[in-house]
């Protein structure tokens, strides 16, 4: 009996001396907290600003914070009227985002610290590369609303929106040799550029339109005007040359915009689109602006309405 008494003490000891043991043990890999899995940073807030409004269109500057954008940024906006009845909710009538990055074409949206970059909100989007559920032209005369804020990395999250930031379309004008802009004539023209119900508006020309003396018909010249630039700085001029000679073929007064003409046939001379193809430049973009503000009624007669 006292043998079995001795092996039982023996044993409790042996145990309750393992269990020390094993309290003091360091955690093992699996057990210890992942560090990785630590919050992370956050992005600092984006800032707005605008620097330019036609009747269809208003240009937005984002400028990043301290941290710098380095993923892109989204912006979204809506009317001053939708937004005072519903908020910045995403299922609200008229509401509206775009998301730009470094996979975007034409892409310059990857901002360092402090950097900023303008974007064109209405109809240009088409050609930008910013992947948008609104690439319509904006309504003239308007007040908008927009906010915006920075991309995620796998440095930090994304950032907190930024303010609210209210900006206005140009009014509408009265003039009866008004402009249109590209999107109105690619979805006014011949088959395969009259959307819906609408009808070929097309003004009827002597001969053939041509883009640095190179002649195309009217069914090349609207599937041009289908084809997203895909970062081709030669095919986004191209689409605001056409509406500008579209325009001016229309009775539109040509005053402000015939040197702007010129000088983006001279860019395209001899070159066959879409199939020539040059990225953007300092020289192309103010070329693709000037016709734009024609088009869309920022210079010249204005925009229709």
């Amino acid at each position: 009996m006292k043998k079995y008494l001795s092996l039982f003490f023996l044993l409790a000891v042996v145990g309750f001396s393992c269990q020390d043991q094993s309290e003091d043990v360091m955690p093992s890999a699996a057990s210890a907290p992942n560090k990785d899995k630590s919050p992370k940073g956050q992005m600092d807030m984006l800032t707005l600003s605008e620097t330019g409004a036609t009747q269809v269109s208003i240009t937005i500057t984002v400028t990043a914070g301290s941290t710098g954008a380095p993923a892109g940024f989204s912006l979204q906006w809506m009317t001053k009227e939708a937004y005072g009845m519903y908020g910045w909710d995403s299922n609200a009538p008229g509401y509206c985002q775009a998301s730009f990055s470094g996979n975007a074409n034409l892409s310059r949206y990857n901002l360092a610290a402090g950097q900023s970059v303008s974007v064109k909100v209405g109809e240009f989007l088409f050609d930008n590369g910013a992947s948008t559920n609104c690439g319509d032209m904006l309504e003239c005369g308007t007040e908008y609303v927009f906010r915006s804020f920075a991309h995620a990395n796998s440095s930090l999250q994304r950032s907190a929106f930024s303010g609210d930031y209210m900006a206005s379309t140009l009014n509408c004008t009265t003039s009866e040799t008004c402009t249109y802009t590209q999107g109105y004539w690619k979805n006014h023209g011949p088959e395969g550029c009259a959307s819906g119900n609408n009808t070929n508006m097309w003004p009827v020309r002597e001969s053939l339109t041509t883009l640095g003396g190179v002649d195309y018909t009217d069914e090349i010249l609207c599937s041009l005007l289908n084809t997203p630039a895909a970062g081709n700085a030669y095919l986004a001029l191209a689409h605001q040359l056409i509406a500008a000679k579209l325009n001016v073929a229309n009775g539109a007064d040509a005053t402000d915009v015939a040197a702007l003409i010129l000088a983006a046939d001279a860019v395209l001379a001899g070159k066959v689109l879409p199939a020539a193809s040059a990225k953007s430049s300092e020289a192309i973009s103010a070329l693709i602006d000037g016709l734009a503000d024609y088009n869309e009624g920022a210079t010249g007669p204005g925009h229709c309405n």
